[in-house]
């Protein structure tokens, strides 16, 4: 035991040793290139964050447009003198707009996309700006933002130094593509429109209105001021944000050689394929202009979703390469000392760490043997401890598991003997379901068949009732035949209301007032002289969607058979209310009567079967009150004991519901 304990510590010294010299060595090596790639990727992650911050200003900015077009818009003064055609007054007080809220167009157009007067002194009006897609949904009553490009002819119209504005020639820059042109003379405007609509919402007309971006600094400087804090790093500025047209820098403040703001040069073309072409977002290093910056860009899309610019921000790469270098000599410097360090503990961790191994060792023999009783006692406060923490816990689980797995086979067999009960109550519903199926079928066949003769046979039983004389010995033979064929024309009429059950008409339903309804129709029977009606109707039920004219007739039938179990005296008692997942209403019909017996219960949605006496009841009202039900996607089912009365349950669901 002693040569394998001085073993073990020897190999493990050795180990060390190996791990600590080549991890030096493989650290001093490519620690650079870690570090580099580290605060790379902390920058990268920082820029992904600066775009989104660059996102948020310039999509504020585009929301400031649309909210001061689309206030103004709504004003009543603006309302009114449009529909009282006073444009001259108009002109100035949307000119005054214009310039409070420095908008380089604010255009009125009429209701059918005409342009009645731009603010801009000295242009012209009465263009068809119909085609245009930010006017054509302000036309359909939508108040909408979004940039969008204006050709030079566009910007011509909104006002010469527009289209000056907007001209800007290109300027040789390093790694973009061969240009196609010498300037580029478009623009991107950050445009709103929302429509004026009068009191009663018919269409007056169009407020229009948007900023030139070309050349404008705002949004870039804004973002620059918010998002990098105007940095600087050896008296050049960290920061920096562009937006871009095609791949022209339109509004930018990253600076050329002579500190110029760079308009007029051009994105890389590695960057404007994946961004302009692929619709990408770029996070990588890029050549922006006379440098190499930790770069972001995303494309800006019109209204359609074409892209028609990008929007970027950068911060310069040197800071973060120079702060590589300084942590890399600062590791250098720690790394030499700590190999001496480690070295002279590794004689006293190898021996403490070889003692518990030993105890681990021979737990695991006594746990293979089935002793789940064993405990390791290791009292270290480090990884050894807490090994030896799981593995008492890992015994003590496996006792509990034990445990529970003898428990778990008591109590399989109730298990299963409940699935196999919830598995018959569903076959029992769907051979009822099967039952009545067929049963449909064959009463509307049957019906079919003798309902034009049992009509022929009552009118004319009628006629010869009302050709013999009262005093004849037929007459009251001639009166039966009568009472029992209307009797069987009504069994006939049963049948097929239950073989073909009229579809509901649906239509939101106060379930409450169809069960008031009902009892009005029944108080004034003699039946219900003797009974107690007790109601418990919740107050808040909502409106569900169905037949109130069938679901009466579902509610009059429990109601009668109710009252009829109790022979007319005892008590009735109707609750409504929602279920505890208020996703249905449940109403119950309950009564003091005789009750069910057991061997009645499997039957009591058959059609044709009756407790009551013959000529009293034709068994069909539970059959056609149960197809009613299930049209409406409910259910309906009944408890009762013999002797102790009965209740019937329906459920009906609020899928659809009115409001």
């Amino acid at each position: 035991m002693k040569v394998g304990r001085s073993s073990l510590r020897t190999k493990l010294i050795l180990s060390y040793l190996f791990v600590i010299v080549l991890g030096g060595i493989l650290s001093l090596v490519v620690g650079s290139r870690i570090i580099r790639d580290t605060l790379l990727t902390q920058a990268q992650a920082k820029i992904r964050y600066d775009l989104s911050s660059a996102r948020m200003v310039f999509d504020g900015k585009l929301s400031d447009i649309r909210d001061v077009v689309r206030l103004t818009a709504a004003r009543e003064s603006l309302r009114d003198g449009l529909a009282k055609g006073r444009t001259d007054i108009l002109r100035r007080y949307l000119g005054r707009v214009r310039s409070e809220n420095s908008l380089d167009t604010l255009n009125l157009l009429a209701a059918d996309g005409r342009v009645l007067f731009r603010t801009v002194d000295g242009v012209s009006a009465g263009d068809d700006m119909s085609p245009d897609g930010l006017v054509r949904r302000a036309m359909a009553r939508q108040a909408v933002a979004a940039p969008q490009i204006f050709s030079r002819e566009a910007l011509l119209r909104e006002g010469k130094d527009l289209a000056e504005r907007a001209a800007i020639s290109f300027l040789p820059t390093p790694r973009a593509a061969p240009p196609t042109g010498d300037r580029e003379t478009s623009g991107m405007m950050l445009r709103a429109a929302a429509p004026v609509l009068a009191e009663d919402g018919t269409l007056l007309g169009v407020l229009e209105g948007g900023v030139l971006v070309n050349r404008n600094f705002e949004i870039v400087d804004l973002v620059k001021e918010l998002v990098f804090k105007d940095e600087r790093y050896k008296g050049r500025e960290t920061g920096t944000s562009t937006i871009f047209l095609g791949d022209v820098r339109i509004a930018t403040n990253v600076r050329n050689e002579r500190g110029e703001r760079a308009i007029g040069t051009r994105l890389s073309d590695e960057v404007r394929r994946a961004v302009l072409d692929e619709g990408r977002t770029w996070l990588a290093r890029a050549f922006v202009v006379t440098d190499w910056y930790i770069t972001a860009y995303e494309p800006i899309r019109d209204a359609e979703g074409r892209i028609i610019g990008i929007l970027y921000a950068g911060i310069l790469e040197k800071p973060f390469l120079d702060e590589a270098a300084r942590v890399l000599r600062t590791f250098a410097l720690v790394a030499v000392p700590s190999v001496a360090v480690l070295f002279a503990i590794l004689f006293f961790a190898a021996t403490r760490i070889v003692r518990p191994l030993r105890l681990m060792a021979a737990a695991t023999r006594k746990i293979a043997q089935g002793d789940l009783s064993h405990t390791v006692e290791v009292r270290s406060r480090d990884e050894l401890g807490a090994l030896a923490d799981s593995f008492n816990l890992m015994t003590a689980r496996l006792r509990e598991a034990n445990a529970r797995l003898m428990e778990w086979g008591t109590t399989l067999e109730k298990k299963v003997e409940e699935r196999t009960r919830e598995l018959r109550e569903i076959q029992d519903h769907l051979v009822q379901s099967e039952k009545l199926a067929s049963i449909g079928k064959l009463a509307a066949g049957i019906a079919h068949e003798i309902n034009n003769p049992l009509g022929g046979i009552l009118i004319y039983s009628h006629l010869v009732l009302e050709d013999t004389p009262p005093h004849r010995p037929h007459h009251e033979n001639l009166k039966k035949i009568v009472k029992e064929t209307t009797r069987c024309r009504d069994i006939v009429k049963g049948l097929l209301d239950f073989a073909r059950p009229k579809d509901p008409e649906m239509a939101p339903t106060d379930v409450v007032d169809v069960l008031k309804k009902c009892l009005a129709f029944t108080e004034r029977q003699a039946l219900f002289q003797n009974i107690r009606v007790e109601k418990d109707f919740r107050p808040d039920l909502p409106r569900l969607v169905g037949d109130g004219a069938q679901l009466q007739q579902v509610f009059m039938n429990l109601i009668l058979n109710a009252a009829e179990a109790m022979n007319g005296h005892g008590t009735l008692s109707l609750r409504a209310f929602l279920n505890p997942a208020r996703t249905e209403i449940v109403i119950e019909i309950g009564d003091t009567g005789h009750g069910i017996s057991e061997e009645d219960k499997p039957r009591l949605f058959e059609p044709f079967f009756t407790t009551k006496e013959v000529g009293k009841g034709t068994g069909l009202g539970l059959a056609i009150s149960y197809g009613i039900v299930r049209k409406h996607s409910g259910s309906i089912d009944f408890r009762s004991e013999a002797g102790q009365g009965a209740v019937f349950t329906v459920r009906l669901p609020l899928q659809g519901r009115a409001a």
